[in-house]
């Protein structure tokens, strides 16, 4: 052990912390060695951005008068989930409008962060305690109470690269994908993704300090599908998707910059979200970790023309090969493209390091771990 977590903040704190993004602390191993940038190095900033689906907001929308007690809600013609108490209600980000299927709960989320009116209209079916039994109405986020994001599933330790084999073009979340292995996308943010820099989970947990959508928030729980018993390959790196992040933090002090909706067409809904994770240079093994690049950091192509939930794997590729642009598939080039956005993971890292330079953001230690052994059950259909 180098350093703890409390001597870190305390370095915060007296202006003597040294804080790298991912790229900056991968150059000074390059220049200088893993153990010697472990000795100088405290903090490295990573960032990620892109479609995260599994993601909404809890909203209290205040008592009307008379009292109702909300079962279902819709804001903008985008349904939420109101059956939890008489005023709450979770809004999903792929929700679709009932008016328009390009628009959805993430465009409520964005609409409601850059301070425009929502329609909202709610009904119920009427009782002694709460008499009133529907309504339609304008908020705006500075009028509700909590606007509470909480996201099931964010952050994914790597991600499968997609392409297409068939005759037909496909529409998928993963973006349009040409026939005939026209092209190849990806969604991983490569050496910037917070899990590729801490694999095994040994800083980040319950309780983590994170930048979430332009603010601060927490790791609340291990994501739905994590998938942390994923095979790892010579460098402690999951090939394809493993680990993910549930988290929690506050729509009101978000930023619209890094919380956007998004439509993908012939699919979906979708929340882009930008998630950033100060990683404390803990020891020298952390430092080798977080020293990796992109030729180290691999992942899948699965064809996604085949309809199932166990695609073929056409071959393993690093994210240098999918950032040149092309790859090469059966003899052939193949253009690639990034669902995800690296300028803006590398601008997260880089706002987080100067969050942490300002005194704005100290390191927490996690209360609990994640879980190191866990995998992913399918969902068998079963006849009676």
């Amino acid at each position: 052990m180098i350093r703890t977590i409390e001597e870190i903040n305390e370095k915060i704190s007296k202006d003597e912390v040294v804080v790298l993004t991912a790229k900056e602390a991968y150059d000074l191993v390059k220049e200088e060695g893993v153990k010697k940038a472990a000795s100088q190095v405290d903090i490295v900033t990573t960032g990620t951005f892109g479609a995260m689906c599994s993601s909404g907001v809890f909203l209290n929308f205040g008592h009307t008068e008379p009292p109702l007690k909300m079962e279902t809600v819709k804001l903008n013609s985008v349904s939420a989930y109101g059956y939890i108490a008489a005023v709450d209600a979770y809004l999903g980000a792929t929700a679709r409008s009932s008016e328009n299927p390009e628009y959805g709960g993430a465009h409520v989320i964005e609409d409601l962060l850059s301070g425009k009116r929502i329609r909202l209209e709610a009904s119920g079916t009427g009782t002694d305690c709460y008499p009133k039994k529907d309504l339609d109405t304008k908020i705006t986020l500075d009028q509700i109470n909590e606007a509470i994001m909480f996201n099931p599933r964010n952050c994914y330790q790597n991600y499968a690269a997609a392409t297409n084999s068939s005759d037909t073009r496909l529409y998928t979340y993963m973006g349009a994908l040409l026939p005939k292995y026209g092209n190849v996308n990806y969604a991983t943010c490569g050496m910037w993704s917070p899990l590729l820099k801490d694999p095994e989970y040994r800083t980040i947990g319950i309780g983590t300090r994170i930048f979430f959508g332009g603010s601060i928030g927490y790791v609340a729980w291990h994501g739905t599908q994590h998938n942390s018993s994923k095979p790892r390959d010579e460098n402690n790196l999951p090939i394809g998707p493993a680990g993910t992040l549930a988290l929690i933090g506050n729509l009101k002090a978000m930023n619209k910059r890094y919380v956007r909706g998004a439509y993908f067409e012939g699919y979906g809904v979708s929340l882009m979200m930008g998630v950033g994770i100060p990683i404390p240079v803990i020891d020298e093994d952390m430092m080798q970790q977080l020293s990796l690049g992109n030729e180290d950091i691999k992942t899948v192509i699965v064809d996604y023309s085949v309809a199932s939930r166990s695609r073929p794997i056409v071959r393993e590729v690093s994210y240098q090969e999918l950032r040149s642009g092309f790859v090469e598939i059966h003899g052939r080039k193949v253009p690639t493209g990034s669902t995800s956005s690296w300028a803006l993971a590398r601008e997260i890292a880089t706002v987080l390091k100067q969050m942490i330079l300002e005194k704005r953001f100290f390191l927490s230690e996690p209360v609990e771990p994640l879980p190191k052994d866990r995998i992913v059950k399918p969902l068998e259909v079963r006849r009676r």
